[in-house]
């Protein structure tokens, strides 16, 4: 149908006459209520937005000498975090003379890699940045 014949059908029908697909060849145009559409999309839009999950990146820090049953603590809440969908960055801070035993901190990262490998995927392996070594994980 023809531009002039669209427009003249949407006057008789009190109407406005809405480029739905401008890209296709030939655009798509509709009859309808242009203060309803523009109405109907913005909230299609917010109820989008409304069911879209934020992804929070959550801090643990860790210590190159941390006890057994501390690690314990904070791997429960890694896994808690990972089942509610949030990404985990793990700190590792070493203070004073520490700095000179790198390796003991590292092997506690690759520790925390293997606890996590069944609920969490690396995203960024182990990196020194200052005096802290840093690793950011995913929920699987």
């Amino acid at each position: 149908m023809s531009f002039f014949d669209a427009l003249r059908l949407a006057e008789e029908a009190g109407l406005d006459l809405v480029e739905i697909a401008p890209n296709s060849e030939p655009p798509v145009c509709k009859l309808l209520d242009y203060g309803r559409y523009k109405f109907l999309e913005q909230k299609k839009q917010a109820e989008a937005r409304k069911r879209q999950k934020t992804v929070e990146v959550k801090e643990i820090k860790l210590r190159p000498g941390i006890d057994d049953n501390d690690y314990g603590v904070k791997l429960k809440a890694m896994h808690r975090f990972f089942e509610e969908g949030d990404k985990v960055k793990v700190t590792l801070r070493f203070r004073g003379r520490e700095m000179a035993h790198q390796d003991i901190g590292y092997k506690l990262m690759i520790r925390v890699k293997a606890d996590t490998i069944d609920t969490a995927k690396v995203e960024t392996e182990p990196q020194l940045e200052g005096r802290q070594m840093i690793m950011i994980l995913a929920p699987r």
